[in-house]
């Protein structure tokens, strides 16, 4: 049976540091298996073979302890080693078990593993997806100051850490969130890869979703974008333009207004498939749609609307550039219409359902137009759109006090 032992060699000059290894016994073999951690000869116990606070370094105690995390990860990591290779009957030495160690050690990173994921979500399509792991994975390492972390390492002291961090950094309980559950996703996939035990590091931070003011504008406030038209700033004009666009096609999301190609638009119908959910939707081509279209060049592109242009440059970075561009006018627009919200593209998507629902609209109506996967979607998606009538309501109660 193979053993994994902690082992301590001191160092050969007093006074210095000397280092942890592990040693590695099978089959009437052994290998040794170095550590970066340094100890004192006094933070050693030769009786128990551990390591241990010493009483004339206190400031050294958090180290201590965290070597002592530490090395219960690295030996649970030899233990699995092991139990995989006998699961498998396989005839290993102790060279087989520190390739598989070493191998694991490497892969199990945070920023290995979830690099895999973005890459297998690129290499799929989903590049928004893709983008939201790299945030994600972006802010846990400045948090870390750049520093990895093995999966095995991941525990709730550091995630609740990290959700104090960006607590401190002024983001939103649902920003927050947003990163979590992609950290949780990263950390459930490599539990079942079996690159860690579960053991529920995000059991006590938030997770949920908190519901927020939604954007949406009346009708009133949409005629008076659609009228509004300005003489010395053609970007003004194109945001609105793009804007309007979104409205009239049901709320089309920018990434897939973008991404529309010219042979989309066929015989009077605009064909196209959500990035987000892959459902296809047709949509009945109106003149209030051409009209956009004939204010602008043809677009030298496959792309039918005005926002990728170039097919020398990389076309996601064209988009991210478009949008950035459009919801910074959009703001300017706010101010001549008067709206009640800074104006967005999100906003465009969220009127668009908003006056569907005011003018009695069936719910299964919005949701198809919308391209929802379910009307349990698009109930979440229309709560507190309008609270209108709640609201004179509650006037007639208090108008009685």
């Amino acid at each position: 049976m193979a053993s994994v032992k902690v082992k301590f060699r001191p160092s050969s000059i007093e006074g210095k540091t000397g280092a942890l290894y592990f040693q590695i016994a099978h089959q009437c073999t052994t290998r040794t298996q170095r550590t970066k951690y340094k100890i004192y000869n006094d933070e050693w116990d030769p009786y128990t073979s551990s390591i241990v606070p010493s009483p004339v370094r206190p400031e050294r105690h958090a180290v201590i302890a965290c070597y002592q995390k530490r090395i219960t990860i690295d030996q649970s990591r030899f233990r699995k080693c092991i139990a995989d290779l006998m699961l498998n009957n396989l005839t290993f030495n102790t060279e087989d078990l520190l390739c598989l160690y070493q191998e694991r050690t490497v892969t199990g990173t945070l920023t290995t593993f979830a690099s895999s994921i973005i890459h297998a979500l690129r290499e799929q399509g989903r590049i928004r997806t893709g983008e939201t792991y790299a945030c994600a994975l972006k802010s846990f390492m400045q948090f870390r100051r750049g520093n990895d972390i093995l999966i095995d390492e991941i525990d709730q002291e550091v995630i609740q850490a990290y959700e104090n961090h960006l607590r401190k950094k002024g983001l939103t309980p649902n920003t927050t969130s947003f990163y979590m559950r992609i950290l949780r996703a990263v950390y459930n996939r490599a539990v079942e890869k079996e690159l860690t035990t579960q053991r529920y590091p995000f059991r006590h931070v938030y997770t949920g979703i908190e519901k927020t003011a939604k954007r949406a504008i009346p009708m009133k406030i949409i005629r008076k974008i659609k009228q509004q038209k300005f003489h010395t700033d053609s970007t003004v004009n194109y945001a609105r333009d793009m804007f309007l666009f979104s409205f009239y096609t049901r709320g089309m999301s920018f990434v897939d207004m973008a991404y529309l190609k010219k042979a989309d638009l066929s015989n009077g119908i605009l064909t196209y498939r959500r990035k987000k959910t892959g459902q296809q939707l047709f949509i009945k081509w109106e003149r209030c749609m051409q009209d956009i279209l004939n204010r602008y060049p043809e677009n030298p592109t496959q792309y039918l609307l005005p926002i990728i242009r170039s097919v020398k440059k990389d076309d996601r970075l064209q988009y991210r550039n478009a949008l950035t561009l459009i919801n910074r006018k959009l703001k300017i627009l706010s101010v001549f219409v008067h709206s009640p919200h800074p104006l967005s593209m999100y906003v465009a998507r969220h009127s668009r359902a908003s006056i569907a629902k005011s003018k009695n609209i069936p719910l299964s109506i919005i949701s198809e137009g919308m391209g929802h996967d379910s009307e349990t979607t698009t109930q979440i998606y229309l709560s507190s759109l309008d609270t209108t009538l709640i609201d004179r309501a509650n006037l007639l109660i208090l108008n009685d006090i």
